[in-house]
């Protein structure tokens, strides 16, 4: 069984591009009918916020993206924190000092930073001269036993042999190893592990079969290969999904724009929209993987992309309107594009717009949104009586065609929920080319027609038809007619059809605010 694993890093609040990995390791194990985790890689104590890992569980709750396995849903892979695995650790990089395969290094950080230096001036790639290399066992027993602190190394002169690296995204690759830092460190003088050595045993440790991450990674993803290869195990699966951009081209990141999850709950997004946004972004045309060549052992380190082979599927348009179950059925990783994707925000407004259509089309979405807008309508005008379920359903669908979300109920319907204030700018702003005398023959002909409207009858009444055939009786221009009856019943330019506000405040309302607004012309 495929077994997948989500491992953020408690340095923050979940962001967008964690959002998509999640997204992702979950729409595979579905597709495959395995499972997935939540591994918490904790191993950098200057970094951790604290509230991180709750704020990402919270985060992934929100969008329904359940994991197997993880903090709060223990299984037989415990415990699910790095830092609590740290004899793991220490167990592995002594099979590797054991095999020669890698080394103990006491050179201080003033050292390093001089040889790095040196080794610089000279012209050379490297990054360490392996000076710690040559001491004998007895020199090394000696410092451990003196106190000196030291580092674990891999020892990149004694590799084994091992198959050529291979991506389900990026398929085969070339050869990278000259981008990587001389004899990676390991295992760090605090005896915690670095991320290269912990990923790699965590993920064997956990049975671990598919390894979905970040582009980012591919530079050390031949390092990781080389220590499968040094501790003889088998390595899982990898595939490296490329970065997510801003509109603008450059790198999302945490500590630039609106990229965290949290800022898209309190926005109001539709959690479906933002997976269907996310898994669109990069999703292109599926093609066969084509087999490995000898241009594959190529040395140069920034040439990892395959050719692609035969087209086997189109790419999705890129505001298709998928649910979770719809992305399931349709993903496949072989059809992520190999390049990083920008996040259009239209886009997002488009998908977030129709999901909305699609939730408020049944009767139990309709009451699930109703039901959320209440808290907003509460926040944003409390003194409001009109706070019931079935009136908010009303304004949804009455404002159907303005909603790109859930926000939007309180931001264009306003006038739904409290009295107008005819004063205002905007309001007096609607009423610049209608003259005093065309705003009271408007009134004065519809008042008493709303009159004359049993409450019975009100719900059956067609406005829009008895107010045009009033208006072709009074012979007034269309437009200023209508102006003067939105600038009575609404206070604002644009809004829903004037037969559906007049429905959804009900013929009390409608009454109280033509004659509210006679009464404002005659003072």
């Amino acid at each position: 069984m495929a077994l997948l694993r989500f491992a953020p890093s408690p340095t923050g609040q979940l962001h967008l591009g964690g959002l998509r990995m999640a997204l992702y390791n979950y729409l595979y194990a579905k597709k495959v009918g395995g499972k997935w985790m939540m591994r918490v890689e904790d191993t950098d104590a200057t970094r951790f916020v604290p509230g991180s890992v709750d704020g990402i569980r919270k985060a992934l709750d929100w969008a329904g993206l359940e994991y197997d396995y993880g903090p709060g849903k223990d299984g037989p892979h415990t415990p699910y924190f790095q830092s609590e695995r740290l004899d793991l650790y220490r167990s592995y990089s002594k099979k590797l000092l054991d095999s020669g395969h890698a080394y103990r290094c006491f050179c201080s950080v003033d050292k390093m930073t001089e040889t790095r230096e040196r080794l610089a001036r000279s012209g050379s790639n490297k990054t360490y001269d392996k000076t710690c290399l040559h001491l004998t066992e007895e020199e090394v027993a000696r410092k451990v036993k003196a106190g000196e602190k030291s580092v674990v190394r891999l020892n990149d002169s004694n590799l084994p042999t091992r198959p050529p690296a291979s991506d389900m995204v990026f398929g085969y690759l070339k050869d990278a190893h000259a981008s990587l830092s001389t004899d990676p460190i390991l295992l760090k003088t605090d005896l915690f592990p670095t991320y290269h050595l912990a990923s790699v045993v965590d993920d064997h440790e956990m049975g671990i079969t598919h390894v979905l991450r970040g582009e980012e990674w591919l530079l050390s993803y031949p390092l990781h290969l080389d220590l499968y290869a040094c501790l003889n195990l088998k390595p899982p699966q990898f595939a490296h999904i490329p970065i997510l951009l801003n509109p603008d081209g450059t790198k999302m990141s945490k500590r630039k724009g609106d990229v965290q999850v949290v800022d898209y709950i309190k926005d109001g997004w539709e959690p479906q929209a933002v997976l269907n946004w996310l898994a669109l972004a990069g999703w292109g045309a599926k093609h066969e993987v084509p087999a490995p060549s000898e241009s594959s052992e190529s040395s140069d380190p920034a040439s990892h992309s395959a050719r692609h082979g035969k087209l086997l599927q189109n790419a999705p348009n890129s505001t298709t309107l998928m649910t979770l179950p719809e992305m399931i059925k349709e993903f496949e990783l072989s059809a992520l594009t190999q390049r990083s994707s920008s996040l259009d925000p239209a886009k997002l407004e488009y998908l977030n717009k129709h999901h909305l259509i699609r939730i408020w089309s049944t009767p139990d979405g309709l009451h699930s949104l109703a039901e959320r807008a209440r808290d907003d309508v509460k926040a944003a005008f409390p003194t409001s009586p009109h706070m019931n379920i079935s009136y908010i359903k009303e304004v949804i669908l009455a404002l159907e065609g303005r909603l790109t979300n859930l926000h939007d109920i309180v931001r264009h319907g306003s006038f739904f929920f409290v009295e107008l204030d005819l004063d205002s700018d905007k309001a007096r702003e609607m009423l610049k080319r209608v003259t005093p005398a065309q705003r009271a023959a408007a009134l004065n002909a519809v008042i008493p027609l709303v009159q004359n409207i049993t409450p019975e009858q009100w719900q059956k009444t067609d406005f829009l038809e008895i107010v045009n055939k009033e208006r072709e009786k009074v012979d007034a221009p269309y437009k200023v007619f209508m102006t003067v009856l939105r600038h009575a019943l609404c206070g604002q330019k644009d809004g829903p059809a004037l037969a559906d506000v007049a429905r959804v405040i009900g013929r009390e309302r409608t009454l109280e605010r033509l004659r509210d607004s006679q009464l404002q012309l005659g003072s």
